[in-house]
């Protein structure tokens, strides 16, 4: 019969993370992989720490204080967690659970020496390491030391470090249980740690292996620098020899203590090459066993290796999945930084992106890519698809070019590559006519219309049949030909006169002024129509007061609240009014799963008081007039002195024609957009119907775990009525670490994460570096906003943040200047920052770590970069 309270490392495997813990589960894995050799040893299981948690006073009520804590309150927690851990220690091990530890430290020598090691059920998992959260003790001697470390472990569950560890991550304390692993300790001449993919890079070709004499400890906790071995396909190809003067040796009365490294040996190699390589080649094995890089603790005794810890590497970015038996490389774009929503999706989200895309995209990290690697392979392609790119966003080019340095990884393709990106060496064959946009925007209404109507009779099964034919009228809606001229010719026309007008005038970013107020843009549209909504509350004392306390306002009553207040029946009007042509919107909207402004109307509340606080009557009308009336004269100004150079009328007839051409076409740029999301929102609708019922059929626990099911999925949970519970578990936790991850702009198929570099050397020194993308400068205090639901500005401030997508624009009217990490010169923020003369700067790396909020910086939109002011 299985003892409760003790298993022998071989008898768990990965499987039996809720018994011994993640390290001892995946100790015990280790030890059932051919060549790998682990030491000898045991896990005290959780059910051990249940029965002796049940002996701890009051554990539950401290348990509920504990929850209470706000993760920042530091001195709380240091002070409750260190009761806990006091109290756990005090109480004694139960005797069943002594006499099941006694008796197994006999079959392994009672006396001897042991190390001990904490093994929480939340550790050393692929979605969250934990690394370091918890205790591990060396050279223990004898039965009643490794009970007394035993019980030190099981407080380590409650050190201030895996408490807030847990609070930051949502994890709940009493989902964790606390296992322990006892092993017989080894005394190596040499230990340290290996990477099966390199931490920095990304690669998975390349392992790094850190080594230094004695005991790991020394390197774990920065004693001494190690030396370090770069390893690639089977060789050494960079190593560091570091001067090693201290190590950390066991004592032999138990524990450890530093010593110093003889002087003649400090700087001789900790291991060979060849060593370094057969350690590589025992770590290919350790991650081809647990399916991912590993994070390795070894140690080398007699010229042979022990492993002591493997666990996964959660930091690297995953890579897109590959076809069986695809061994090419592949270079792949990411679709956020495109998109501006570089935040992990849910598998309902990316699978409908997917099936909706114009190209193929793949997922990874709960991101999606495209993969360019064809069109970087031929000369013609890669030319063009570098111009285009680059145009965008600066460090999507070079980090393509970076790759494209590393001889070999693309292959060559001398012939083009069919469907290449569209030239941009002059505009699009269409007339600029304002007729042309007008019946783009009709076809779109007319189609989405049509599928309101009918979408309107489908359920269950026939619903997704029914969607799977909505999506290719969706793809034929974007993919219109007229539709890609008219974007083109807008986009082509912005960079002609910027090239011209520089080569000419020596103006920067003129087209920035010239499309001020243009036409027909529905996103700059929905930020002034913010205002029209303000000047009919402004008016209404009970319901500013009554907007006031939005804190305590229901999404699915509020509308109905406000119209039991005096005037609340017009605001409620007003706000319908807005939430009918733009509730579909709202942060992060290509992920379907994302709730629409609809379904959380609260959500604007705040930018509704920043306008009625920030703003007069009339205010939309006036700006949009002002930006229009700038426009006008910036073209009356760059046509007089265009006309004053050699051959002045030629290039100034030019120039108003693409003038004319700009305005006609740049705000269509952001009506495919808008109709992608209103589709979405149908789509969104009818999905939720489907999964409302799956909830009263009790296939699912609520309505919202469907977003943890790609489409298909959830097509087939409707057609057979039934779900996978442990799947959608997975995916909620793996979707919990991916939101930790920062997606790169371009990763290859190596696991290369490359965000790219600006290549310019006339920025001021302490200068942070971006991408100009709407002219002029300004200075004032910066705003550092995560969530436009917290975005608290007043008139003058500029706007810092992550990305900002076309829902962000209503906050635009009430802030000076921008300033993103993310975006490019065509992305939606750029566009409505030049619709709103907002000086702008985008794609500045790390910009909500390295601004504080509330830091006056200075934003030069013309020349791309953020000056922070004392």
């Amino acid at each position: 019969m299985t003892d409760p309270y003790v298993l022998n490392l071989e008898e768990v495997d990965e499987t039996r993370v809720a018994v011994v813990g993640g390290k001892g589960a995946h100790l015990g894995g280790l030890s059932r992989i051919e060549g790998i050799r682990v030491p000898d040893g045991f896990c005290v299981t959780t059910d051990a720490f249940r029965r002796a948690m049940a002996e701890v006073p009051s554990l539950d009520d401290r348990l509920d204080e504990l929850s209470r804590l706000d993760p920042d309150d530091r001195e709380a927690i240091r002070m409750l967690s260190a009761h806990m851990r006091r109290i756990i220690e005090e109480v004694a091990v139960p005797g069943d659970v002594t006499a099941a530890i006694t008796r197994a430290l006999g079959r392994f020598g009672g006396q001897g020496a042991y190390a001990v090691r904490s093994s929480a059920t939340a550790e050393d998992l692929p979605t969250a390491s934990f690394a370091g959260q918890q205790d591990t003790y060396l050279n223990v001697l004898g039965p009643t030391a490794v009970l007394q470390h035993i019980s030190r472990c099981w407080a380590s569950m409650f050190t201030e470090r895996a408490v807030v560890y847990r609070q930051r991550n949502g994890i709940d304390h009493r989902t964790v249980d606390m296992a322990v692993v006892v092993q017989r300790m080894v005394f190596p001449d040499a230990s340290g740690i290996l990477f099966t993919a390199d931490p920095v890079t990304g690669s998975r070709k390349v392992a790094t292996v850190d080594a230094g004499f004695g005991l790991g400890e020394a390197l774990v906790s920065g004693l001494v620098n190690p030396d370090v071995f770069t390893v690639r396909d089977g060789e050494v190809v960079a190593r560091t020899i570091a001067a090693k003067e201290r190590a950390v040796h066991a004592l032999p009365a138990g524990g450890t203590r530093e010593v110093a490294v003889d002087v003649r040996q400090r700087e001789r190699p900790a291991l060979t090459d060849e060593q370094a390589v057969r350690l590589v080649g025992l770590g290919r094995r350790i991650e081809a066993h647990f399916g991912c890089p590993q994070d390795i603790e070894w140690c080398l005794v007699d010229d042979g290796f022990r492993i002591v810890q493997s666990r996964p590497i959660t930091t690297l970015f995953p890579l897109p999945a590959l076809a069986n038996g695809d061994s090419e490389n592949h270079v792949y774009v990411s679709v956020g930084h495109q998109q501006m929503m570089t935040d992990a999706m849910k598998p309902l989200g990316f699978s409908m992106w997917q099936l909706t895309a114009m190209v193929p995209m793949h997922e990874a990290g709960g991101r999606l890519f495209v993969d360019v690697t064809r069109r970087l392979a031929s000369p013609a392609s890669r030319d063009g698809l570098l111009d285009v790119l680059g145009k965008g966003d600066p460090l999507v080019r070079d980090a393509l070019e970076t790759v494209l340095g590393h001889g070999g990884f693309v292959p060559s393709l001398p012939d083009p590559v069919p469907g290449g990106p569209p030239s941009t060496g002059s505009p699009a064959p269409i007339e600029t006519d304002p007729a042309v946009v007008t019946e783009l925007i009709e076809r779109s209404r007319a189609s989405i219309a049509a599928l309101e109507r009918d979408i309107r009779a489908k359920e269950g099964p026939a619903l997704f049949e029914f969607l799977l034919e909505a999506f290719e009228e969706h793809k034929r809606v974007l993919g219109d030909p007229l539709s890609m001229q008219a974007i083109m010719a807008g986009m082509d026309a912005t960079w002609w006169l910027n090239d011209k007008l520089w080569e000419w005038l020596g103006e920067k970013n003129a087209a920035d002024t010239l499309t001020l107020s243009a036409p027909d843009n529905i996103t700059s549209e929905m930020g002034l129509a913010l205002l029209d909504v303000a000047d009919v509350i402004r008016p209404l004392p009970e319901v500013l007061a009554f907007l006031r306390d939005v804190e305590h306002l229901e999404d699915a009553t509020f509308l109905d609240e406000l119209a039991k207040t005096a005037g609340g029946g017009e605001a409620r009007d007003a706000i319908e009014a807005y939430l009918d042509r733009y509730g579909m919107r709202c942060v992060g909207e290509i992920d379907i799963t994302r709730p629409r402004w609809r379904e959380r109307p609260t959500t604007l509340v705040p930018v509704i008081l920043d306008n009625v606080r920030s703003f007069g009557p009339g205010a939309a009308g006036r700006r949009f007039e002002q930006g229009r009336q700038k426009a006008r004269q910036k073209e009356q100004d760059v046509l007089s002195r265009l006309r004053a150079l050699p051959d002045g009328d030629r290039k100034a007839d030019e120039t108003h024609r693409m003038i004319d051409r700009v305005r006609t076409f740049i705000g269509y740029r952001e009506y495919p957009k808008y109709g992608i999301v209103s589709r979405y929102f149908v789509y969104k609708q009818a999905l939720l119907a489907e999964a409302e019922r799956l909830v009263r059929d009790n296939v699912l626990p609520e309505k919202e775990d469907a977003f943890y099911l790609t489409f298909q999925e959830l097509h087939e949970a409707v057609r057979s009525n039934r779900a996978d519970e442990q799947l959608i578990q997975r995916r909620k936790e793996a979707f919990r670490s991916y939101r930790a991850l920062t997606p790169p702009r371009v990763l290859t198929s190596d696991g290369e994460a490359l965000t790219g570099a600006y290549r310019r050397d006339d920025v001021p020194a302490g200068a942070l570096t971006g991408l100009p993308v709407s002219a002029g400068t300004v200075e004032g205090r910066a705003r550092v906003i995560l969530d436009m639901a917290e975005a608290d500005l007043e008139a003058g401030d500029i706007l810092v943040t992550v990305f900002t997508d076309p829902s962000w624009s209503p906050l635009f009217v009430g802030i000076a200047g921008l300033v993103t990490e993310v975006g490019g010169l065509m992305t939606h923020g750029a566009v409505i920052a030049r619709e709103y003369g907002l000086p702008a700067v985008v794609g500045v790396d790390r910009a909500t770590r390295l601004i504080r909020d509330g830091q006056r910086i200075r934003v030069h939109g013309t020349d791309g970069y953020v000056e922070l002011l004392p």
